[in-house]
């Protein structure tokens, strides 16, 4: 919003404002917030799923196959169930949210103990470190001892 107020007010000012101008302001600011607009994670008991701007992805956590970070501009944590189910989310989101990344740990050990999950332990690993120190940093902040 405050893009489309500051490219209207930029075209106002410069006395190029039309309304296809305008038009195309919105559209590029409508744009921008559909590319830019975050996932919005949720998980339960054995499943965790990923809503962005069009659709809901979802995978089994019980039932995970494999669990791969993904390197490039934005890491990514990639989630395969052996339903077929695939969910691509940002480790920071777990590291942001402990009973987030609580729930799927705990369905991950239990895909693990079954047998489903063949390929990831090595992520999973590192994941846990990162999310062990984010919350072992907060805790020595709130009590003052950082």
């Amino acid at each position: 919003m405050a893009l489309l107020v500051a490219l209207e007010l930029l075209d106002l000012a410069a006395g190029t404002a039309t309304p296809a101008r305008s038009a195309l302001w919105a559209a590029l600011a409508l744009l921008l917030f559909a590319v830019l607009r975050p996932c919005r994670v949720s998980a339960g008991p054995g499943w965790l799923a990923s809503r962005g701007l069009l659709r809901e992805h979802r995978v089994r956590t019980d039932f995970l196959v494999s669990v791969c970070c993904v390197d490039g501009v934005s890491q990514r944590l990639v989630l395969r169930d052996v339903f077929g189910g695939r969910v691509e989310l940002d480790p920071a989101t777990l590291v942001a949210n402990p009973q987030l990344w609580y729930r799927l740990a705990e369905d991950a050990r239990r895909s693990v103990a079954s047998g489903s999950l063949t390929r990831g332990g090595r992520a999973l690993h590192r994941l846990t470190e990162r999310v062990d120190r984010a919350t072992a940093r907060a805790v020595f902040e709130v009590s003052g001892l950082e």
